[in-house]
Order: structure tokens, then C-alpha cells, then sequence
């Protein structure tokens, strides 16, 4: 396979990736139904007998093994076109016993925003209807819709407030409000930290169906919302995000080299030189290992002749030259480590849909604070990466103002100072939910990830929140109907550390109820 072409297939594939315990009845079903048809326009409201109710549920569904007779539907979608149906929603939940669920941009590893594991009656708040930014010429801030994409921001700020960015993923398609809920690390984290660090205010809907400010909810509460995951604390309705400078001209580059170009080798300098000496925080580089290659996208926020002279310095091995640069505006450059060229017009990430056709997918995640090294490297190419063209590792640099000695803490994003990288495992394949190829992919992963386990973080294995995985745990309901605090930490403490006790107690103070929950919400600490 030419280089090329391994590159887009890479590139495509990366994308991929109460105090009372509610009895609901249908009475209570109907009656949730109900309520909502006084206060709800009916054309916003599609229960299971509406004609368009599966067209709406799959409408940003980016994982479609999510989409059979076996997934738990929801009782009805609510695509909420004002804040008013945020809260009107929420006070009929309550009112007649019906959880709901919130989704923005659907990329949820689990479809824990639009489905349940567990038989329950739930309904689901759709916010893409809530979606615009607010922004102006030369001001370092703005206010997001929850609904707003990464690609919708990234044109809004890039086309009208130029001069700046926000530090957001490489997915346009992923939703502002999942992306900040679960901390959000980005190609742009090690200049600007992880978007929760990001975040000025915000506009959250609480259990008894108010809207709160940062002023209202309290410092305790507007903390956890920045990384504590979603659907823990209320409905987060707006976001007012820090923007940060930005030079005219970035730089960016995809750089493919195979087993044979010295793929290996590349990999183990490109982790050793991370934190030391390739701490520049005004560069990234990013890397997708997968079958037979590696393929290192970097961002420079400068031109191509300062970035080859710090690569000249610290990593000459790569052999970057200049005619691999592309010198563009940081917009451009945002469509380029999203579609993989520079001829997608920028008006593409205004799309929503991620067309991820009928391949399924499952994903997990870990950290490192030491080196793989070369050997390791080696036999991962060996006896993994090379048996499945499907599966791949990315690998996120940290570092800079994610993780240096200087490092802003204000956020529940707790893998920071001597974390080396991030790893999302990722492995997908066509075109069943529970044949024998989802049996060989599933398998492929779990192998994979045992066979890290030397290589990586320990008590905890530390992990991602953003890539949900429900194999690290599930919440267990107590004989008092709330979510097991104690059950909760055997998946919180790997994405939250030390900060889960605390996320805890900011949730017994914004929803003591325990009203908003999933398999994998944050439980109240108990009194």
C-alpha cells in the first residue's frame, strides 16, 4: 500500500475514535409525556411512535453498534431549541419520575447519552438545536452553545475573532460541552492546557430545573462541570471560553514512516524527547501508530523555518524538510489535522455528520510517566499493531501548561505533571455488532491492552473520561437509590485521581438527589 494511502486510512480510522428511588409506570410515563406537551412544542418532542423518532436518535450517533434492537431507547427525544425546554424537561423528570440523558455531539464511547445498560425509563434532552457562538473582533472570550461542535467553534472564532484559537481535540465533530465536560485534551493543551482549564463561566441547569451562572452554582460545583464528566452535576447549556492568541501563520505537518523507514526507532525518540528536550510548548506532535507505521502530526504555532530549526536541534531523526510544511492560518490548520489535506474547504467543519458508516467500534485509554523504549516499541509492532489493520494506539503528547512545573490545576483534569503522553486504543471493524469480526476486534483490544500494562501507570491504571469505558466499572444503585460512592471509585479513582472525593461532594451539593446519572456519573458523597 502506498504511503498515502496508509496515511488516509489511518486518518479516517483516528476520527473514529433522588433521595427516592424512581419506580417509573407507564402512568408516570404517560404522564411525563404529558406534562411535556404543555410546556414543550410538540414538533420538538418524538417519542417511539413518532415516524421520525429513529432518524432523530441516530441523527448523531458516531458508534452505530449502538443502534440495535438490544440498546435500552429512550422513552422519548426532547431536541430542546431554548433553554426554557432544558428546564421544562428536567421539572417534568422530576415530577413524574423519568431520568433524562444529554447529548451534544454524540461521540460518547458508550452512547451513555442517548441509551442505558440497565432496563429504565429515560428520555433524552438533545441539544444540537442549542447551538451558536458569541463572540466579537479582538476579545479574548466567548460564549458557546452546549450544542456547538469543535469544528463550528473553531469557523466561528477563525472566521470572525482571527487572531485567536481555543485549545480544543482534533475531532470536529466532537461537542464543545462532552469535550470540556470530561476535561478535554487537545493538539494545543501543552501551550494552553486542556479545555476545562478554559472556562470563564458557564450556564447550568440544575435538579430543580434553575438556571445558574458560575455566581449561582458556586466555586465548588463550576469546578467539578470542567472534567468531572457529563451528566453528574445538571445540564451545562452554555460555556463562556477563555480565547488565546494565536500567529497568523501556523505550521503543520503529517509525517508517515513505516517499519522500514525506522518507525520504531522514530517512536521511542519522539517519547523520550517529550518533557526533556523537546519541551516547546508552541509545538505538538502527536502520533497514530498502526499495523506497519507510524504517523507523526505535528502543529507549530510559527512558520516552517522556526520549526525545522527546534526540529533540526532536538529530533533531526524525523527528517522533516520543508517542502512537508504546510504554512496556513490556524482555521486552515484545524481543517488540515482534521480531513488529512489542505483542499477541504474550512466550511467542512461546519458538518456535523462523522459518516462513520457500519463500522463499529471500542476504544479505551492509559498513561505513561516512563519511557515504552525501543524493545517495547518493537514487540508491540511485533505481536499487535501488525496483526490488525484495524486497530490503533494515539498517542498525546503532555507536557507544557498540561503538565510542567507551572502547571494551573483549576480544573478535575488530574493527569498532569509527569505524565508523558496519553494512549487511546482504539479497534473497529465491519459490519456487526456481535459477530465473529466484533469477537476478533474486541479480543485484538483486550490483548492489546494487557500487554501494555508493564508500560503504563499503576494503582491506579489511570485513564481517560472522555474515552468512557464501561469494562472499568459501573455505578451500583444502594438500598438509599443513589449511586454507590464507594462502588463509584473503582472506575472514578482512574479518571479522577485524587479529585474523585471532591467531585463527589460537589455532586451531593448540586444534585443530592442523584437525579442526573449514568452507568458512570459521578455519586454523591454520602453524609
Amino acid at each position: 500500500m502506498a504511503d498515502h494511502k496508509k496515511m488516509a486510512l489511518a486518518l479516517a480510522i483516528l476520527c473514529f475514535l433522588c433521595g427516592n428511588a424512581f419506580l417509573p409506570s407507564s402512568a408516570s410515563s404517560d404522564s411525563f409525556l404529558q406534562c411535556l406537551s404543555t410546556v414543550i412544542p410538540s414538533n420538538l418532542v418524538f417519542t417511539q411512535s413518532s415516524s421520525s423518532f429513529t432518524s432523530v436518535l441516530q441523527s448523531s450517533v458516531q458508534n452505530p453498534k449502538f443502534i440495535t434492537n438490544t440498546t435500552v431507547r429512550p422513552l422519548c427525544i426532547i431536541t430542546a431549541s431554548d433553554v426554557s425546554h432544558v428546564q421544562s424537561a428536567v421539572r417534568c423528570g422530576r415530577a413524574n419520575g423519568v431520568r433524562l440523558r444529554v447529548r451534544s455531539g454524540g461521540h460518547d464511547y458508550e452512547g451513555l447519552s442517548y441509551r442505558s445498560v440497565q432496563p429504565e425509563v429515560f428520555a433524552v434532552v438533545d441539544l444540537a438545536r442549542l447551538r451558536g457562538v458569541q463572540l466579537n473582533p479582538g476579545e479574548a472570550s466567548a460564549w458557546v452553545d452546549a450544542g456547538t461542535t469543535l469544528g463550528e467553534l473553531y469557523y466561528a472564532i477563525g472566521t470572525t475573532n482571527p487572531g485567536f484559537l481555543f485549545p480544543g481535540g482534533a475531532c470536529a465533530t466532537v461537542g464543545v460541552s462532552g469535550f470540556i465536560s470530561g476535561g478535554g485534551i487537545g493538539i494545543m493543551m501543552r501551550k494552553y492546557g486542556v479545555g476545562g482549564d478554559n472556562v470563564l463561566d458557564a450556564k447550568i441547569v440544575n435538579a430543580n430545573g434553575d438556571l445558574l451562572d458560575r455566581a449561582a452554582m458556586g466555586e465548588d460545583v463550576f469546578w467539578a462541570i470542567r472534567g468531572g464528566g457529563g451528566e453528574s452535576f445538571g445540564v451545562v447549556v452554555a460555556w463562556r471560553l477563555k480565547l488565546s492568541p494565536v500567529p497568523p501563520t501556523v505550521t503543520v505537518v503529517n509525517t508517515l514512516r513505516t517499519l522500514d523507514q525506522g518507525a520504531v526507532d522514530l517512536v521511542a525518540k519522539w517519547e523520550s524527547t517529550i518533557l526533556s528536550p523537546l519541551n516547546v510548548p508552541d509545538l505538538t506532535i502527536r502520533v497514530v501508530v498502526q499495523n506497519t507505521v507510524a504517523i507523526f502530526q505535528t502543529l507549530y504555532l510559527g512558520r516552517c523555518t522556526d520549526l525545522l530549526n527546534t526540529l533540526r536541534n532536538v529530533f533531526p531523526e524525523l527528517g522533516m524538510t520543508a517542502a512537508d510544511c504546510n504554512e496556513l492560518t490556524w482555521l486552515r490548520a484545524m481543517a488540515f489535522v482534521y480531513f488529512g489535506n489542505t483542499n477541504t474547504p474550512v466550511e467542512g467543519l461546519l458538518n456535523r455528520t462523522n459518516n462513520v458508516g457500519d463500522h463499529y467500534f471500542k476504544a479505551t485509554s492509559d498513561y505513561v510517566r516512563r519511557a515504552v523504549g525501543s524493545a517495547g516499541w518493537s514487540s508491540l509492532y511485533q505481536q499487535w499493531l501488525s496483526k490488525n489493520n484495524n486497530g490503533q494506539m494515539i498517542l498525546e503528547p503532555h507536557g507544557g501548561a498540561v503538565g510542567g512545573a507551572n502547571t494551573n490545576t483549576t480544573s478535575p483534569y488530574p493527569h498532569r505533571r509527569g505524565v508523558l503522553f496519553n494512549i487511546q486504543y482504539g479497534s473497529n471493524w465491519c459490519c456487526d455488532a456481535n459477530g465473529t469480526m466484533a469477537a476478533a476486534g474486541l479480543a485484538w483490544l483486550k490483548g492489546i491492552y494487557g500487554f501494555m500494562e508493564p508500560f503504563v501507570t499503576s494503582n491506579p491504571r489511570e485513564a481517560f473520561a472522555n474515552y468512557r469505558d464501561l469494562d472499568l466499572g459501573q455505578n451500583v444503585i444502594g438500598k438509599d437509590g443513589l449511586s454507590s460512592y464507594w462502588s463509584g471509585r473503582v472506575w472514578a479513582e482512574r479518571y479522577f485521581m485524587g479529585n474523585y472525593r471532591r467531585l463527589a461532594a460537589a455532586k451531593a451539593m448540586a444534585d443530592p438527589t442523584d437525579y442526573f446519572r449514568n452507568e458512570q456519573s459521578i455519586p454523591p458523597l454520602p453524609k
